[in-house]
């Protein structure tokens, strides 16, 4: 039996590193898009805490601001979370795994390929 199709929008996001340069998708509810929205749940799914993150760039090159911003993207599209200068004034470089925490939507946590 199918499962039925969730309105939901799913950007992929990753943190801005050198290191690391893999995205994983989010869930994002359509009746509830906005910028909040998409730093609350990115930011859980990757493990780190909303205060980190400086700005949201829409992969190349555009900062998201506001949540007209969010509304106008596409599924797949790519985010970046640009994370806080540290005291050493660079990037932060904390990409916890992803198997450090559990996914955000319970539903896709216990889904089998």
């Amino acid at each position: 039996m199918a499962e039925p199709q969730l309105d939901v929008k799913k950007p992929s996001v990753r943190i801005q590193s050198h290191k690391e340069n893999d995205f994983i998708e989010v869930e994002l509810d359509r009746q509830e898009l906005s910028y909040q929205n998409l730093l609350q749940v990115s930011c859980y799914e990757l493990g780190i805490n909303p205060e980190q993150v400086e700005k949201i760039r829409k992969l190349p090159n555009t900062l998201l601001r506001k949540d007209k911003d969010i509304l106008r993207l596409q599924d797949f599209q790519e985010v970046e979370l640009i994370l806080m200068k540290n005291g050493s004034s660079e990037l932060a470089e904390y990409t916890p795994s992803l198997l450090e925490k559990p996914c955000y939507n319970s539903n896709a946590a216990k889904m089998t390929y």
